[in-house]
């Protein structure tokens, strides 16, 4: 079992590991109403990812308390006139215990859950995006994993200013693997490309519910590496950013250079079809 907290009561206590070296994970779900999109996969992520870095929770608690947070917050963020819906997250920690780096034995997992509004979503013309100045080191043993230690996707975000709505990372090579809170998605002549999931800090749940999708419309989708030629260059028609709470999001222009928006991804993501 693990200990549960709720944001707007306390926060963790001050010795909590993820707090004071990363030692955890989190989930942001898109919400509306008590149900959230794409709840199955988040929770199971959670769960699997939770036991890649050895801390045990069930999905089964976890899913009682997705109903005790609905409870809680749903008459708060969902209004009648105005219902663009909330958005839900969970931070699952090791616990709290042990000396420096070293977790210590019986540690019982902190849980913590918070809420707040559904953030604004971008403009279907497009977003203004740029590459980022930061590096991306992807640890093998931690690939995918939605984990705390998000210290180069902070750095990152700080050169997000203006009308930059999302800057994107590369890897010590040069490739292009996602942006400091998307993964991406390029059209091109023969079908679809993205980074391979073994390149990505973050596996993201958008991304693999879309490349399903298209998949299923007979779509020839690539999972291989993405250089800024492939971005800049005269094949690319179209690129995206996924995002769990923003879905599809088309990018218009990329440093300084317009890109063709395609509008195929549009016509695929409605988050109310995916509501559990």
């Amino acid at each position: 079992m693990f200990n549960l907290f709720w944001a707007d009561e306390s926060g963790f206590p001050a010795g909590d590991r993820g707090a004071l070296y990363g030692d955890g994970l989190f989930e942001t779900i898109r919400m509306h109403g008590d149900r959230g999109v794409l709840l199955s996969r988040h929770l199971d992520r959670m769960v699997r990812d939770a036991g890649r870095l050895g801390i045990p929770i069930a999905l089964t608690d976890l899913r009682k308390v997705c109903t005790a947070a609905t409870g809680r917050y749903l008459d708060r963020f969902s209004k009648k006139d105005n219902d663009r819906g909330w958005v839900l997250k969970l931070t699952l920690t090791r616990g709290e215990g042990g000396r420096g780096y070293q977790p210590g034995s019986g540690i019982r997992p902190n849980l913590m859950v918070s809420a707040g509004p559904m953030p604004a979503l971008p403009a279907s013309s497009g977003v203004i995006a740029d590459f980022s100045r930061i590096p991306l080191t992807v640890n093998p043993l931690l690939t995918g994993i939605k984990s705390l230690n998000r210290l180069e996707q902070v750095m990152a975000a700080r050169e997000i200013e203006g009308e930059v709505y999302e800057v994107i990372m590369a890897d010590s090579a040069g490739n292009l693997v996602e942006g400091t809170r998307t993964n991406l998605l390029l059209k091109v002549a023969d079908g679809w490309v993205t980074p391979p999931l073994k390149s990505l800090a973050v596996a993201g749940i958008m991304r693999q519910w879309m490349l399903e999708r298209l998949r299923a419309r007979g779509e020839t989708v690539f999972e291989r590496s993405v250089s800024i030629a492939d971005v800049m260059g005269s094949h690319c028609q179209g690129l995206f950013f996924l995002n769990s709470v923003v879905g599809a999001v088309p990018v218009r222009r990329l440093a300084g250079q317009d890109l063709p928006v395609d509008d195929g991804v549009a016509t695929i993501f409605n988050p109310l079809e995916l509501l559990e």
